[in-house]
Order: structure tokens, then C-alpha cells, then sequence
């Protein structure tokens, strides 16, 4: 095993469990980055309705599936604030979750604008 991979799993253990699932939500949420779309010609959204108990990790999942085309790189630094304050200050989920769904539509505005 690799160095890296040793420490990521150290990293791991020493989180509690609210954190583990904010960190696999966020290797979940790069992992799934798709061939990126031509912005010339983006994909349309692909919306899914959004279940009444979501989680922040389940309302990631929904949002890249829905959002394909978007560079998840260019979404990381803001999705990860979100997050923290989720996980860190105690923020609501919902209102978490209510604002991850602005930045998405943001990012892919300016996708759709840059034609």
C-alpha cells in the first residue's frame, strides 16, 4: 500500500463518523466527474426530483448526476465550504443542500452564457 493511501486511511480513523461521510462524499463527488462535455455544446441537466430526507452526501450524488458536464474541480472549493459549515458549524442540511443547488445552476449558467 502506498504511502498516500496509509496516511488517507489514518486521516479516516481519526475523523468521527459525521466527518468520514462528508470525506467519502467528497471522493464520491470527484470520483464521479464524467468525460467533460464540450462547452460549445453542453448537456442539458438531467433533473432528479429531490427526496424529502436528503442528506448532504445523497444531495451531492443527485446534483453531479444531474449536472454532468459541470468541471467538479471548478465546484470543489465552494461544495467544501458548504460542507464544513454542515459538519463543522452545525449548519441545517436543508439549507446546505438549498444553496449547493444555486452554485450548481450558477455553474452551469455560465456554461450556457459562454456560447
Amino acid at each position: 500500500m502506498s504511502t498516500e493511501k496509509k496516511k488517507l486511511l489514518d486521516l479516516f480513523g481519526q475523523l468521527d463518523e459525521s466527518q468520514q461521510e462528508m470525506l467519502l462524499a467528497f471522493a464520491e463527488f470527484l470520483v464521479t466527474r464524467p468525460g467533460l462535455a464540450d462547452e460549445a455544446d453542453p448537456v442539458r441537466p438531467r433533473p432528479i426530483e429531490r427526496p424529502t430526507e436528503e442528506t448532504l452526501v445523497m444531495a451531492l450524488r443527485r446534483l453531479t448526476q444531474t449536472y454532468p458536464m459541470l468541471d467538479r474541480r471548478k465546484l470543489f472549493n465552494e461544495a467544501s465550504r458548504f460542507m464544513a459549515e454542515h459538519a463543522l458549524a452545525g449548519r441545517p442540511a436543508a439549507e446546505v443542500i438549498d444553496e449547493l443547488e444555486v452554485v450548481f445552476a450558477k455553474h452551469y449558467k455560465r456554461i450556457i452564457n459562454a456560447e
